[in-house]
């Protein structure tokens, strides 16, 4: 497991390139590296997850298992005087989001080690997005969201994007049993996305 993204340090050897991307209007560059999730660049989940994400200005947002950095940085861009922390047990992921932060020129946001939201556990948000770590296992992918839960302000969401075929199905009866309001806000190319309201 030394060179899967989901390990604290990854065994694999450093290949690290520049990619360049551009959502909604706004273009950012990133660092990628081996040993991180989608290291070739911005996968169709996460762009998803972000071109549908909401939250008001002002707000406090937790990215968790954030990588490199394209959810919560593009957030951070986009919704205006928004505290974002970015969250990873992997350091390679986190000295890369740090770094493409700056690259970036993006500053209020704080990139975190942590094993879900176990860091920031006595925190409050007004918004967490998570593109689940699926191959870590579902009794991961659903303690991420018992946490998240915890962590939201009442009347806060939980927004996740999962595959249709990499337990869709099983994340969204899991949220169903915890939040008061669970929709399905998007759905394109075998990838959903769930908004859970506390």
């Amino acid at each position: 497991m030394s060179d899967h993204y989901y390990s604290q340090q990854p065994g694999s050897e450093h290949d690290r390139r520049l990619i360049e991307t551009s959502l909604s209007g706004v273009k950012l560059s990133f660092i990628t590296d081996a040993g991180v999730f989608s290291k070739g660049g911005l996968d169709e989940g996460s762009a998803l997850l972000i071109e549908q994400f909401e939250a008001a200005p002002g707000a406090r947002i937790a990215d968790v298992g954030c990588g490199y950095g394209p959810i919560g940085l593009y957030l951070a861009k986009r919704i205006p005087e928004s505290a974002v922390t970015m969250l990873d047990m992997n350091e390679r992921a986190l000295d890369l989001a740090r770094e493409n932060a700056a690259r970036n020129g993006i500053t209020g946001v704080r990139v975190l080690a942590s094993d879900g939201l176990q860091a920031v556990k006595e925190e409050k948000f007004d918004a967490i997005a998570t593109n689940p770590p699926i191959r870590a296992g579902k009794a991961t992918v659903h303690r991420i969201f018992e946490e998240a839960h915890d962590c939201l302000e009442a009347g806060g969401a939980l927004w996740v994007v999962i595959r249709t075929k990499q337990g869709a199905p099983s994340a969204k009866r899991k949220l169903e049993s915890m939040f008061e309001q669970v929709d399905e806000r998007a759905k394109n190319k075998g990838y959903r996305i769930y908004r859970a309201i506390k």
